[in-house]
């Protein structure tokens, strides 16, 4: 396990280390969620062409898939596991480039953003399955590697957070076509 960890150390300082003053503050607000305010609407938009139950069920389980991902690994996994941010990490933190002195919180493993980002991209792709609705996922890598960029994650938190994410927003699909059928059903019975 010791061998895993220091490969993911290695490959941390070696993507946070492509830093470049210009880009620091983009890769905040890419961090964010207000720059993003466009793309929820948009998605928000896409939804609501939805029949009105799938529009609503739709929102209720991605509410149900975020809530799930970001509750497993921040109100769990991150405190279970304890494992520290580079930024906070004794051994490499005076080699990790951070912005602006955001460190994170203490723990990091594994990501809640990236379990949430993913979250959201899987579920809106089996709800709306539609070709372009598949680049949410360079969305929700983005959002992830910015946290690489800002020294506060781990390759290794990155890949865990979507793996998780991913099956959250799997579950909460499973549970909306689950209770669209049944609703469907019971309106033709």
């Amino acid at each position: 396990m010791s061998g895993l960890v220091d490969l993911d150390k290695q490959i941390f300082l070696g993507l946070n280390q492509l830093h470049t003053s210009w880009l620091d503050p983009a890769m905040m607000w890419i961090s964010g969620n207000l720059i993003w305010v466009p793309l929820y609407a948009f998605l928000l938009f896409q939804l609501g062409k939805l029949p009105r139950t799938q529009l609503i069920m739709a929102l209720l389980c991605l509410v149900v898939g975020i809530t799930l991902s970001d509750q497993l690994t921040s109100g769990i996994l991150k405190p279970l596991i304890g494992r520290p941010r580079p930024s906070w990490d004794p051994v490499i933190s005076s080699l990790v480039h951070t912005v602006d002195g955001y460190r994170g919180g203490h723990f990091g493993f594994p990501s809640s953003h990236a379990a949430n980002t993913f979250c959201t991209a899987t579920l809106i792709t089996c709800v709306l399955r539609v070709q372009w609705v598949y680049g949410l996922f360079l969305w929700a890598a983005l959002v992830s590697y910015s946290r690489i960029y800002l020294g506060v994650h781990y390759p290794g938190d990155i890949l865990v957070g979507a793996i998780i994410g991913c099956l959250c927003g799997f579950l909460s699909f499973r549970l909306y076509k689950a209770v669209c059928g049944r609703l469907s059903t019971h309106r033709h019975a």
